[in-house]
């Protein structure tokens, strides 16, 4: 009852405002003559406050799967569908495209973002400040970004477009762009860094313990150096140009400052999420210690 409530509250709103909003750039006409408040004019209404004031009232009103995570989710989805099935380079050496970071990392994002539409949809979105608790789609979104996409969507970004201005045969040869088309080289290599920083301004997320979130990022660190250093030992083949390049010692050092990368990204996580929310994480760790 008090659910039905709420959503009808809701939509009663919307519809008022998109009433309002219509009727304003369809039938209010002002004189010619008031060249101040003219609609003509470049820019139209749009030149005024009003009228984002308006806009961003409807956008405030529609569920965030609608306007982003659905989006987004669309966009993983036919990304990742065009590099299986219709882009075959990868698949016919050992491993498959399971040896490159940046295939994980893709179905990883996609997997995340479907969770957030579906948890929007059909889960909670409960905040400390708030009341109830938080349902178990939310807990894992939750855990999910915190531990795991985050910090691995910003590595695949960094590191690459780091690497790729230094030398980019290092890590994507001019090659490939006969194969692989830009607009995916950029859905796998760039979108994901605004994606996952619009997701920490739009949504709070309840981090785990830090030690908790170390240790699920370094086993994934080391699980994956695991896997590409067998890859390079029975097959032969270094997933990335780079590490062939480099002598034990150089090996070492990289792979070294890749996992204090790792670490760092976790770090900044946790600082941008405290900075944004630092209200709600007050108000998260105020009931942490009353249920102690």
């Amino acid at each position: 009852m008090e659910l039905g409530l709420i959503l009808g509250y809701h939509a009663v709103l919307f519809i008022a405002h998109a009433a309002a909003y219509i009727y304003d750039c369809k039938y209010i006409v002002t004189n010619e003559t008031e060249t101040v408040f003219t609609y003509r004019g470049y820019g139209g209404k749009f030149k005024y406050l009003t009228n984002w004031n308006f806009c961003l009232h409807l956008l405030k009103m529609v569920s965030k799967s609608l306007v982003f995570f659905l989006p987004v989710y669309a966009t993983q989805v036919y990304g990742l569908t065009w590099d299986i099935f219709l882009l075959p380079m990868g698949w016919e050496t050992y491993g498959g495209k399971f040896k490159y970071l940046t295939f994980i990392n893709m179905i990883i994002q996609t997997v995340y973002f479907g969770l957030c539409v579906a948890n929007d949809l059909c889960g909670s979105n409960v905040r400390p400040s708030g009341r109830g608790e938080r349902c178990r789609l939310q807990r894992w979104r939750d855990n999910f970004l915190a531990t795991v996409v985050f910090p691995l969507g910003m590595f695949v970004v960094l590191t690459f477009w780091g690497i790729y201005a230094i030398d980019r045969e290092l890590v994507y040869p001019k090659a490939l762009d006969k194969v692989i088309p830009s607009w995916l080289n950029h859905i796998m290599h760039t979108t994901i860094l605004p994606f996952l920083l619009v997701d920490k301004f739009l949504v709070y997320h309840q981090y785990p313990s830090r030690k908790a979130g170390f240790v699920t990022i370094m086993s994934l660190a080391l699980l994956y150096l695991t896997w590409i250093l067998w890859v390079a030992y029975y097959a032969n083949i270094w997933v990335y140009p780079i590490l062939k390049v480099l002598q034990p010692h150089q090996k070492v050092v990289f792979i070294l400052a890749m996992l204090v990368l790792f670490v760092f990204l976790y770090l900044l996580g946790e600082f941008i999420n405290k900075t944004i929310w630092g209200e709600e994480r007050s108000h998260a760790q105020k009931k942490k210690k009353k249920s102690s």
